[in-house]
This record gives C-alpha cells, sequence and structure tokens, in this order.
C-alpha cells in the first residue's frame, strides 16, 4: 500500500502542477497575450450568455467580490467583457463577454475539449466509471478542504 500511496501521490502532485503550467502555456497564445490564466478562468467563470451577475461569477470562481472587481477592471479595459447595470435593480452590476471575450472563452473550451479526448480515448468503456468514481473522489476533497479552510478563516 505504501508503493501505491507514493506513487498516487506524486502522479496527483505532478499532474496539478502540470496542468497549471501547460494550460497557461497552451491557452496564452499570441492572439491572448494579453491574458493571464487567471483572466482566462474568470471569461470561462462569466460564460456565454447574455450576462452574469457580479456575485454569481465571485461564487462560481470561489473568490470575494474584491478580488473579481480588480479581474473585471483589467478584462474591461482590455475589452474582453463588458459591465452594465441591471435595468430590474440598478444594484446587481451584470457582466458579458464582448465579441473579443467570447472569441477568448471558445479557445479555452477547445483547449480542455482536446485535454478531455486526449484522455478518453485511452480508456475503453469498463475502466470510465472508475475514472469517474476516481476524479469525483479527488473533487469531493477539494470541495471539502476549500469549505474547511474557509470556515476556519472564519473562526479566527
Amino acid at each position: 500500500m505504501d508503493g501505491a500511496y507514493k506513487k498516487i501521490n506524486y502522479i496527483l502532485v505532478s499532474l496539478i502542477n502540470e496542468i497549471w503550467e501547460l494550460e497557461a502555456k497552451a491557452i496564452i497564445t499570441e492572439e491572448f497575450a494579453d491574458l493571464t490564466n487567471n483572466d482566462m478562468h474568470v471569461i470561462e467563470a462569466v460564460g456565454l450568455g447574455d450576462g452574469n451577475n457580479m456575485s454569481c461569477v465571485a461564487r462560481r470562481l470561489n473568490i470575494t467580490m474584491g478580488s473579481l472587481t480588480t479581474s473585471m477592471n483589467h478584462l474591461v479595459k482590455k475589452q474582453y467583457v463588458e459591465r452594465r447595470r441591471s435595468e430590474k435593480d440598478r444594484r446587481v452590476v451584470l457582466v458579458k463577454l464582448t465579441e473579443k471575450g467570447i472569441a477568448a472563452y471558445r479557445h479555452h473550451e477547445d483547449y480542455h475539449r482536446r485535454m478531455t479526448q486526449a484522455v478518453l480515448e485511452r480508456l475503453d468503456e469498463k475502466e470510465l466509471p472508475v475514472l469517474v468514481k476516481t476524479l469525483d473522489a479527488l473533487s469531493d476533497f477539494f470541495k471539502e478542504y476549500s469549505n474547511s479552510e474557509t470556515a476556519a478563516k472564519k473562526s479566527v
């Protein structure tokens, strides 16, 4: 069991680091050289459509409104996102991707599609449930850890 633990730990740590580094290299191309990996994830959280309110986007990213406002200011300045007040409730700020933002979103989406397809091509039907179960367990760990860290910070 000790050998399996070490191997899985090594793979997980390496994989997380590689994903972060390689994703940045893959999605920040010449066309999107003015974006950071973080910007691209904010664009992804804004999503397609008629617009989302800022608090919804902040919740998706699990960040504060202050952090999101800073990111949005940069993305608005770079013309990837536009902001407007809700006509129903002027206190609500809606954000929407511009054409340039939609192009960045599609570029990022294509990277994720290719990454997922590369994994799926190497698995047969019997292996898929095991992979899904494993990734669910990892996702649950991250959520529980994040929630416990947030709770610990609030109690201090």
